[in-house]
Order: structure tokens, then sequence, then C-alpha cells
């Protein structure tokens, strides 16, 4: 029976049945050591009604073997893994250490994680219940907790009870306290009644309301301290004849003395117990020292610990910390040593450190090969935990560096980026003359540091290294930090290199940006060998190449093509990384709402990962989005966190990225002197403060607000520079712009007519319109304006362009159109993600090819259309497709989702 819990009790309640309702909740319990939390799990399962329960609970034991906590959860639901998509059924089986082949992906593994829990979910839903969620080990809590963030169309509650101040981020928690002085009363009277001896059925009679107030107020009203408090004090204590203790027992002291009374041999065994949860392996250690079954009867029988299947639990884990002080050091290292001897695998690996005496490179290895066990399986965090603890016990110092530096690139990839900074300084200090490791080290110092600190510091530390690889990382890190001098100086390092594809890439850009001759040739034969490219980041440095040849529709489709690798090759944590370019491809493709919902998504996986330059890039894609939407406030709270972010770190890329996109919600609000001065700033940035590709990239829009502002001069400057750059390129899209730009400056309606007749993006189609529509109709042509505002304006409405939508609609107006503000596209009514689904399916992807490009569960996407369908009026896949088929027409009604 519970007392005094009827808030926390409605809060579960209320995660139950919106789960049944098919918006899925989790919710953490959080509170001290017998506060209740495991209580509430337990009426909470027992609340399931015809729901499905999975339950697990973490062990201090097991908190550094990979998965131990997800295999115990997941077992009874692992004959539905087929209907997952393969490569996330795969990545779980391999988990599991079932027959599949491990894909290194956390990302991965815990999107097919979510699969599997919403697989289990069918029919009328689960209920997943985690207790003592601190102890869980690592791999599984990373994984549990990507599902528990992504649970709001899945028919699953879940619970997870967390003793103190263990962080679970972005999970709601409920904070339990001690009871509240009536309830903690009623406890005790309880408690009194059920004691053994003269005093049972006594119903709390023999308990004094002194001594009650007095134990309520010492104990804080916590229950398990009040119910064996009660049944460590005598009756005269009870009934206020004795002194109570003083100190009153707390916490492991509350068992000490029931460990204490237990025989020799029962000892024994709790202690095994203690330090190993596998009951087959207590059993046999136990034999091994001179226990028999007998002395797991005798600790079973004393109520402090009980039988769960193939393990032993204690009734509390405080009974497990009490046998544990209550043994002597030396006695813990001779458990560990016999379970040691019986164990295999991992647990042999830990039992062994755990027996340790000083240094030993035997049991360094075992530690090291259990690390390599949870990295190939996506456990980073375990990985890293068991590195550490190998270097602890290496002799050699060289390698003892080596696994520090291998256990920082775990919890880097494990989304613990401060630990990973923290390892690697230590491998660093030890590395001492090795000149290979000092390099190795000091290339990841640079990535990590491009990653989630100082682009500048992050050009500095990679410039100084000699191999192309760590070239091409400097050059990364001096593009995000805006640096064209670094650039140059890399692209000319490069260029001392046999020719291949990253050679010529590195050559090249640098080229370009110095004015050499050839550096556009360079990046021609590197995108000739796009077709033997098979890594995301090759795809993203041809993307580049792109780029800095003026070609941003080619190089947002390379970058796609990235985003398309990396979903299915186990990138190991580089996704949201890759999901940056893929984002902004998207925007520049005119596909505004898929830039959306991508950089949506990556941005929830970068903070997961503690990637904060990251974080950075998709807030700034995040506010261009908005200003294009005349999102006004959305757009400055994005960037106004972008460039929290990017300023300090002097991540120039992005600075400019947020700048130009409180330039564009400037222009698109017909602000144009407030926007020319934005543009202009923009070009004015120096490193960390600015980029060069933000600045040619922005130049068609810094050419409009300059006119729009009055001032021709700037446009034709701005012109003259976009000529040159642009000189090079060679796609429709990229001559489209600029025959755009040139029919801004220039009078005439030839370039405006050329532009048009080149552009494949639907939304510069439509920008260039109603510039030609605005020029037409100022010329007193208005029927000729009219077509092309009409066009224009269907084309920002479909797009959700609300400032652009607007302009277009006065101008038609002011040409003599008299028709209504027309309202949205149907598919206006989708939410973005829904329109990512729409437009896969419109490609012809399955649902389950569709969970794995967008980490969801086949469930999920069903429910998706399930929720579309009737938005649209439709209700078939085939209607869905043709409805989306519809808006793919030539540029005008091209794909805007």
């Amino acid at each position: 029976m519970l007392f005094g819990r009827s808030a926390e009790t409605a809060a579960i309640d209320d995660v139950i049945s919106r789960a049944r309702d098919g918006a899925g909740a989790a919710l953490v319990l959080r509170g001290e050591a017998g506060v209740g939390k495991t209580a509430l799990l337990d009426l909470a399962a027992s609340r399931c009604g015809s729901m499905r329960v999975l339950r697990t609970t973490g062990v201090e034991p097991e908190s550094d073997l990979a998965f131990a906590a997800l295999h115990q959860l997941l077992r009874p639901v692992a004959g539905l893994l087929d209907p997952l998509p393969e490569p996330q059924r795969e990545a779980v089986r391999g988990a599991l250490g079932l027959a599949g082949s491990a894909s290194g992906d956390r990302f991965l593994l815990a999107a097919g994680v979510l699969s599997l829990l919403a697989e289990a979910a069918a029919p009328d839903g689960l209920i997943c219940v985690v207790d003592d969620f601190q102890w869980v080990d690592r791999a599984s809590a990373d994984a549990l907790l990507f599902a528990a963030r992504r649970l709001g169309t899945e028919r699953i509650a879940m619970l997870l009870a967390v003793r103190g101040d263990a962080p679970v981020k972005g999970v709601p928690s409920v904070d339990l306290g001690g009871l509240p002085e009536p309830a903690a009363t009623e406890l005790l009277e309880a408690g009194a009644g059920e004691r053994p001896g003269p005093t049972a059925g006594a119903s709390g009679a023999g308990v004094a309301a002194g001594v009650k107030r007095e134990l309520v107020a010492l104990t804080r009203g916590n229950p398990l301290a009040l119910r064996e408090t009660v049944r460590l004090l005598s009756p005269g204590q009870l009934a206020g004849r004795e002194p109570l203790p003083d100190p009153l027992p707390g916490g492991s002291r509350l068992f000490g003395d029931q460990v204490a009374a237990l025989p020799e041999p029962a000892r024994l065994v709790a202690l095994l117990a203690a330090v190993e949860g596998d009951l087959d392996l207590v059993l046999r250690a136990a034999a091994r020292m001179g226990a028999d079954r007998a002395a797991l009867h005798e600790l079973e029988a004393a109520g402090l610990a009980h039988i769960a299947g193939p393990a032993v639990r204690f009734r509390h884990p405080l009974i497990r910390s009490a046998v544990h002080e209550a043994a002597t050091p030396a006695a813990r290292r001779e458990a560990h040593a016999v379970l040691a001897e019986l164990a295999d695998g991992d647990r042999r690996a830990w039992h062994l450190a755990a027996a340790a005496l000083g240094q030993d490179e035997g049991v360094a290895a075992a530690l090291a090969e259990t690390a390599a066990r949870a990295r190939d399986r996506g456990g980073y965090g375990d990985a890293a935990t068991a590195l550490v603890r190998a270097a602890e016990l290496t002799p050699e110092p060289p390698l003892r560096a080596a696994r520090l530096k291998d256990a920082a690139v775990a919890a880097w990839l494990g989304g613990r980026p401060g630990q990973a900074e923290s390892l690697l300084a230590e491998a660093r200090e030890r590395a001492g003359a090795d000149a290979a490791l000092g390099m190795e080290i000091a290339q990841l110092r640079g990535r990590f540091e491009l990653n989630s600190g100082s682009a500048a510091e992050a050009v500095r530390i990679l410039a100084a290294g000699e191999s192309l690889g760590m070239l091409a990382d400097a050059s990364e890190a001096a593009s995000y930090a805006g640096d064209t001098a670094a650039i140059v100086e890399i692209g000319r390092r490069a260029q001392a290199y046999p020719e291949g594809f990253l050679r010529d890439v590195l050559a090249g850009i640098g080229a370009m940006l110095s004015g050499a001759a050839g550096g556009h040739d360079l990046l021609r034969r590197a995108l000739g060998r796009t077709d033997e490219l098979t890594e995301a980041a090759e795809f993203l440095w041809a993307s580049a190449a792109a780029s800095y040849l003026g070609e941003a529709d080619l190089s947002g489709e390379l970058a796609g093509r990235a985003g398309r690798v990396a979903r299915v090759s186990g990138m190991v944590g580089q996704l949201p990384v890759v999901l940056e370019f893929v984002a902004t491809g998207e925007r520049f493709a005119g596909r505004l709402a898929e830039s959306r919902a991508l950089s949506e998504e990556g941005l929830e996986l970068a903070r997961e990962a503690g990637y904060a330059n990251t974080v950075a890039a998709h807030l700034a894609n995040l506010a261009v989005l908005a200003a294009l939407r005349g999102a006004e406030e959305e757009c400055r709270r994005h960037a106004r966190e972008a460039l929290a972010i990017a300023v300090p770190h002097r991540v120039g890329l992005r600075v400019g990225v947020a700048a130009y996109a409180l330039a564009m919600l400037d222009l698109g609000l017909g602000r144009f002197a407030a926007a020319h001065d934005r543009f202009a700033a923009i070009v004015a940035a120096g490193p960390g403060a600015g980029h060069p590709t933000v600045v040619w990239r922005s130049t068609p829009d810094r050419i409009e607000a300059a006119l729009g502002a009055g001032d021709v001069a700037a446009a034709g400057a701005a012109l003259e520079a976009y000529e040159r750059w642009s000189a090079h390129a060679g796609t429709a899209e990229s001559r489209a712009l600029l025959a755009r730009c040139r029919a801004m400056v220039a009078p005439g309606e030839g370039d405006f007519e050329e532009a048009l007749r080149l552009h494949a993006n639907p939304f510069e189609a439509a920008r260039t319109g109603l510039l030609l529509g605005e020029r037409l109709r100022r010329a007193h042509r208005p029927g000729e304006a009219r077509p092309h505002l009409r066009a224009a304006l269907e084309t920002f409405r479909q797009a959700g362009a609300e400032p652009w939508a607007r302009r277009a609609h006065g101008e038609l107006r002011a040409a003599g159109e008299s028709a209504q503000d027309p309202g949205g596209s149907v598919l206006d009514a989708l939410t973005p993600q829904e329109r990512r689904i729409a437009g896969l399916v419109a490609d012809g992807l399955s649902s389950k090819e569709i969970a794995t490009q967008l980490f969801l569960s086949p469930r999920t996407v069903e429910y998706h259309l399930y929720k579309i369908y009737p938005k649209l009026g439709i209700g078939t896949r085939t209607e869905l497709a043709r409805l989306v088929v519809l808006r793919k027409a030539p540029v005008a009604g091209r794909d805007m989702l």
C-alpha cells in the first residue's frame, strides 16, 4: 500500500493514459534511496491492463557492461525484430549479441530500439519500466533516452526511476520527497503493526505520539527509513521509555546489523552477489570458496535477497552497499579474483580489473578488448569507461597514452565532449616523445575544437600537421572560421601531394580564393571522380568543390548524397554534422520545409551529441528559413542563439549565415535600407565573423537590397564581384542567378527572361518572376506583368513564404488583378515531418525505407500517413504520390516540400 503519493500516482496515470491514446511520453521519478520510487513503478506496472510491460533494473555491478540493461529489457520481444528496417534490425541484433552485424552507429541503434519498442506496443500499448536508471550501462541509457524523447506518436509510456541528481536530459521529472507527516505517521503505524514478536498486530499502539513525530523529523519522511527503523527499535524505544539511537541508522547502516548477523557462508554469498549479479557465477564461486547452496537459502531466509530468474537481487540496493561496506578490501578482491576465473568475456575483464593490485598489462589488454566489443556495437560511453580503466592498469607510458586517446575518441562519439577533452589532455601529457602519437592526438584536439570549441584554435592546431588528412581537417576548420588566408595557404601546401580527389579539392579551393590560375580545373577534375566516392565525408568535399565553383545547386545535391550515405553506413555519430550541409542544400534547392525538418532533426541530434558548433549551424539555417516565412520573432531567436555560440567560438561561417538570416528578414519585409546595411556588414566581416561563400551566395539578395535602398553604385559593384566568382559556374541554376543579377542592374527584360528559362529552383524562379512582374508593371505593361506575378504568388504561398507572397499579391493588385489573396496549397496543412514523409512516398520509398531515412519506426511512418490522408482528403499512397507529383511541375510547381 502506498501512503501520501496521490500527486505522483496521478502523474503516472496521466502518462499511461496518454500512451493508450497514441500520445506516448516518458517520465522520470527522481528521489533519494528509499523514498518509494520502486513502489511507484510497481504500481504503474499493476495498472497496465491489456498493455504489455517491459521491465529492467540497473544493477551497479553491471553498470559497465555495454547493453546489459537493454538486453534484459528487450529479451522478451526479440522475436519482433523482423519487421524493422534492415539497418536498424542488424544494429539492434548486434548490440544484443544476436546473429547480427553491429553498425557501430549509436543513432542507428537507438532508432532501432525505438522501432522495436513500437512493435512491442502493438496492439494495446506498452509500459517500459526502468528502475535504478543511474546504474544502467551508458550504451543502454543512451538508446533508451533517444527513444524516450521521441514517443509522441507511439503507444508507449516510459518510466525511469533515478536516485539523486544523475542527469536525464530532455525527459520531464517528478521529484519525490519525504512523505508529509500524516502519511508518514500512517506508514509508521502500519509498520509497527507488522513487527514480529509480542507487539505484532498492535496497529502502532506501542509507538508514542512524540516518538512518531521525532522519527518523521529525523528520517525526513523517508518511507524505507521509517519502515526499517521501526523494525530495529525496541518496544521501550517505540513507547518513548528509552532514548532513540543517536544518530539514527540511515542509508546502508539500516541493514548493517542484519548483514552482520548472517552466518559466515551467507555473508560470503552476499558479497559475491554484491559484485556479480549472475546466479550461476555466484553459486560456482561460492562453491569454490567453501559455501554451498544452503548459504544462499540463509541469505534469502533473512529477507535480504531473492532469486529473480538467472540473477540474485537484493531487496534494496542499500543492502548491497551494506554488504560491500562490511567486507574488507582484501575480501572484495578475492571475490573478484575467483569470479574472474569462472567468468568470460566482459565480465571476466571487469572482475580482473577489480581484483588487480597495481598495474597489469594482461588485465589492461582484456579491458581494451572489452572496449573494442562495446565500440563495435555502438556502446561508446562504456568503451570509454573500459579504456580509462585499461589505461590506469597499463605499465608502459606510450601505450597508456594511446589508450587514453582511444578513450577520448569513444567518449566523444558517445556524446560526452567534456570527458573527451579531459582524457585527450591527459593523453597528450603522457605521450612523451612519440611523434606519431603526438600528431594523432593533435589531430583529435583540432577535431574536438572544431566541433565544440574555437574554430580559429582548431585551425592553429591542425595546420601544424603534415599529412594530407590533417591538412584537410585544417582546411575544413579554416572554412568554418572564414579564414581565407589560411585556406589559401593550406591549398598551396596540398599541391605538394600526389594527384588525387582530396588533394585536388584542397589545392583547387585555395587557388580559387587566391585568384591563381588552374583552380577551377582542379575542382572540375575532382568532381569528375564523384562516381568513385563512397564515404559521406568524400561527398561533402565534393559539395565544397561545387560550392567554390559557384554551383550551389550541385553543391546541395552532393550534400544530399552525403546525408543518404551517412544514414545507412554507420557514421558513428557524425550524422548531425552531415545534416548541416544536407539541410543547407535543401534550402538552396528551394525545398524549404524539407530543409526545416532536416535542421530540426540535426539540431536535436547535435544537442544530444554535445556538438555545440553544429547546434549553431542548425540554428542559423532555421533562422534563414524563419526569415523567408516572415516569422520575425522565431528568426531573431534562432539567430540570437546561433550567434551566442558562433561568435565566441569564431565560427565565421555560422556567424555569416545567422547575419544573412537577419538581412533576409529585413529584405522580405521591405526594409531595404536595413537589409542593405546588414549585407554590407556581411561583406566587411573578417575571419571568425563572416565567410566568403556567404558573401557570394548572398550577392543576388544584396543587389536587390542595394537597389531597394537606392544605392545603385553598390549594386553595380556587387554584380562585378559576382560575375568574377561565377565565371566558371556551369549549372543552369547558377547561370539563372547571374542572369537575374544582371537584369536587376540593367534595363530591359531579356536577362530576366533568360533567368526564368534556366531556373531549376522554384523559389528563386518565383523571386525572379516577381522582380520581372514589378518591372513590367512599373513600365505600364500590367497585362504582361500579371502572369509572372500570379505564378510567383502561387509558389510563395506553397513555400509558406508569407512576406514574399504579400509583396507579390500587392503587385498583382496594382497590376489590376481583382482576385482575393488565394489560400495556400492543400499541402500547407501538413507539418514539416509529414511533408517529408509525403515527399518520400512520392519518390516511391516504402515505410521501412522512410523509417531508415528519418530514424523513425515503420509504425510511426504509418501513423503519420494515417494523419496525412484525412488532412488531404485522400485514402491511398498512390493518391498521395500523385498529389505531391502535381506540385513538381516545371519550376514554379516544382517540389516545395
